[in-house]
């Protein structure tokens, strides 16, 4: 703990701007506000630059990745956006089927695998497989937020646990305190989003 708050007292402000963006952006899904979006770009943005520069090159380019879902998200969740102060959002939430859940795994396995292979024999790239790992699963699950699908939460919760030692390895001690941060707030936002899933569902069958 010592290490890490002498690391977060010697953080950037770009670091710093950072996280506090991505903070909003997290806690505005958890509401489904469509300013999580504003907040996602302007965090991916920046972590872009500061992910090369710790030579974390699939984190760099996910984030160049997420700058693009943000606008994507964005798109997705004014389709139908009738509400003035952006808190009610046109696109509802949905659940993954077993056989999703399946391709999914199957598919972040693969190109974990492939990938991490490839950046250990031909890149400096550090941790290469859990560096692929976390690149490749949230690139599949930052699409299911994009869509609403309630899982997205759980998926979440093992990419930003396993991030933890990632981060702290590179000496981005506050980035590994988000996403601490992250683990709790994607159990709040799973438990929230089920909460409306349920909700929704009781409503269009009348109950």
């Amino acid at each position: 703990m010592d290490t890490v708050l002498a690391g977060a007292r010697a953080m950037s402000p770009w670091e710093t701007a950072a996280v506090l963006l991505a903070i909003g952006y997290l806690l505005l899904a958890v509401r489904e506000n469509i300013w999580c979006w504003y907040c996602a770009f302007a965090s991916t943005a920046i972590y872009t630059v500061l992910f090369w520069d710790v030579n974390l090159l699939m984190e760099s380019a996910l984030n160049v990745y997420y700058m693009g879902m943000a606008v994507f998200g964005w798109y997705q969740w004014t389709r139908g956006y009738t509400a003035g102060d952006g808190a009610e959002i046109g696109v509802t939430i949905h659940s993954l089927s077993q056989n999703q859940h399946l391709i999914i795994i199957v598919a972040i396995g693969n190109l974990s695998l492939v990938s991490g292979y490839l950046l250990s024999q031909y890149s400096t790239a550090a941790w290469p497989y859990v560096d692929s790992f976390t690149t490749w699963a949230s690139v599949i699950t930052t699409y299911l937020v994009a869509k609403k699908y309630l899982e997205n939460w759980l998926y979440w919760i093992v990419i930003d646990s396993v991030s933890i030692p990632l981060y702290l390895d590179r000496e981005l001690p506050l980035t590994a305190l988000l996403f601490a941060a992250y683990v709790v707030i994607a159990i709040a936002g799973y438990f929230s989003w089920k909460k409306h899933l349920v909700s929704d569902t009781n409503c269009r069958n009348g109950v």
